[in-house]
């Protein structure tokens, strides 16, 4: 596909990113393998500012813009991971929860795992909005309005937002794979069966569909 016609993703990095929690959905957003239309996407990483940022795992990030860069009409989903800062210094973070009220407020998706959801919930996004998390009791901390739309789930998508808990990145990234039509339903199960349930049947799936 070529460059003009390729879509974006927008992935916000800062400081302490739990790396895990958004391996699967980006490398395989990026990767193009096993996708009905590969080569869709682009995945491009966002930042408080230009200056690099270093995840949990000790990488160190570049980032390709800086928020005040972003505009919902330019992506096609916005991907918000956990990191410490959400709860040791929410103040800090809170420009991406600002950007995805921005996001969902457009019609474009927003995906928020772990510490992420607690950033959205003192932005009040969650107020209305079925949702999932860690647990309800560290979204209690938040103090904000939706404790009656929480669902014990992995994963939960609701008016354009995904969330998950952060033992789940599989789910989230299945989650995001669906809200992006990457792959055909067929495909998207045996995706998920290959790499959460070890299921080897499903690798000869994903071949029938390549």
């Amino acid at each position: 596909m070529s460059a003009e016609n390729r879509k974006t993703v927008h992935l916000a990095v800062y400081d302490d990113l739990a790396d895990w929690e958004i391996g699967h959905a980006v490398a395989t957003i990026r990767g193009g393998e096993w996708q009905h239309d590969p080569g869709r996407y682009d995945v491009v990483t966002v930042g408080l500012s230009g200056a690099p940022v270093t995840t949990m795992g000790g990488i160190t990030i570049l980032p390709d813009l800086a928020l005040p860069q972003l505009v919902p009409s330019a992506s096609s989903m916005l991907i918000l991971p956990g990191a410490s800062g959400w709860d040791a210094d929410p103040e800090a973070l809170a420009p991406f929860a600002s950007a995805a009220g921005i996001f969902l407020d457009a019609g474009v998706p927003v995906a928020a795992i772990c510490g992420a959801t607690a950033g959205l919930a003192r932005e009040g996004l969650l107020d209305y909005r079925d949702h999932t998390s860690a647990a309800p009791e560290y979204l209690l901390g938040t103090g904000y309005a939706g404790t009656g739309r929480y669902r014990s789930e992995l994963t939960v998508s609701d008016g354009g937002l995904i969330t998950a808990g952060p033992t789940a990145p599989l789910e989230f990234a299945r989650a995001i794979f669906a809200a992006l039509h990457l792959f055909t339903p067929r495909v998207l199960d045996a995706w998920y069966r290959l790499h959460a349930q070890h299921d080897p049947d499903a690798y000869h799936v994903l071949l029938e569909g390549s």
